[in-house]
């Protein structure tokens, strides 16, 4: 009776809920038994649910090229960079956001700096191609008319790893720096005025209340990024660099070796492998990081 009675009481917010619940069920949970193809030789004539079950020989694909542990060093790699280096921007460029005084102008410089996140990595590599091509490219010219050395941007792997990073950084940062922003704007602006009076200048202002107040968001924000740690961005390192064969050493991470290698054996059983490999990886690290965030700080944990 009481369960009745909490239901008609809660009715009208369970009927808001109810499409978002569908969605979840629909994008979120009937897509799991899909996971059942990375155990499977798939046979479109058996079906999936009559292909042979085949264990863990799909898993074996990705463990086959001798370049592999370079393509995984890679994919960390760049992850690591990307998540020490894009939040410590993301931060940065929040508390200079938060410091403008000037509402339209924080609204501009805020929608400017978003903008790249928006832009599709096919865009951004003829982008990046129309400054670096070697027959048409701006820089290519310029320097050849300061009479510069010339550069062959496309067959150079070790010049593309920091070009790589200031691409990613300039189209996230501004995206990922939302979060610290509306957190700043949540904050208690008598802490600063109090710290006005005592003395503290700007920066011990920014050291001693606002990183302090941003702690729980970054530290929430991290476990989460561990979660994608071996997964590439696609776009970025197969569109970008245009898929030069030149390039793989710096541009070579798991989602581009296993593509360029699935699309010529089109076993949708190994991309299932690799992709539910990377999921269960993912899950391990956040589970990880959490409990290790827990011993420390049961008070930042996720959960």
């Amino acid at each position: 009776m009481k369960k009745i009675q909490r239901v008609n009481k809660y009715k009208a917010l369970l009927v808001m809920m109810l499409p978002m619940v569908i969605v979840q069920i629909l994008n979120g949970y009937l897509p799991l038994f899909g996971l059942t193809i990375a155990f499977k030789d798939v046979d479109y004539s058996k079906g999936l649910l009559g292909s042979d079950w085949i264990g863990l020989k799909n898993f074996e694909f990705m463990f086959a090229s001798s370049d592999i542990w370079h393509i995984i060093a890679n994919t960390i790699v760049y992850n690591l960079i990307f998540i020490v280096l894009g939040m410590a921007m993301a931060v940065a460029l929040a508390i200079m956001l938060n410091e403008i005084r000037n509402r339209f102008m924080a609204k501009t410089y805020q929608t400017l700096l978003i903008l790249p996140y928006f832009l599709s990595m096919v865009v951004v590599s003829y982008i990046v191609y129309a400054f670096l091509s070697p027959q048409y490219g701006f820089i290519p010219e310029l320097f050849a008319k300061l009479g510069l050395p010339e550069i062959d941007w496309y067959s150079d792997p070790d010049l593309w790893r920091p070009l790589l990073v200031g691409i990613k950084m300039w189209s996230s940062v501004g995206y990922n720096s939302i979060i610290y922003l509306a957190t700043l704007a949540g904050m208690d602006t008598s802490l600063f005025e109090a710290a006005m009076i005592d003395g503290a200048s700007k920066w011990q202002q920014i050291r001693y209340i606002t990183l302090p107040m941003l702690k729980t968001v970054m530290t929430v924000t991290l476990i989460l990024s561990l979660g994608g740690i071996i997964k590439g961005d696609f776009g970025l390192f197969y569109q970008v660099p245009m898929n030069s064969p030149q390039l793989y050493p710096a541009t070579d991470v798991i989602d581009t070796y296993v593509y360029r290698s699935l699309t010529q054996l089109g076993d949708i059983g190994m991309s299932s492998a690799v992709g539910f490999m990377q999921s269960v990886v993912g899950c391990i690290l956040v589970i990880a990081a959490n409990k290790i965030v827990k011993f420390i700080d049961s008070d930042q944990a996720i959960f």
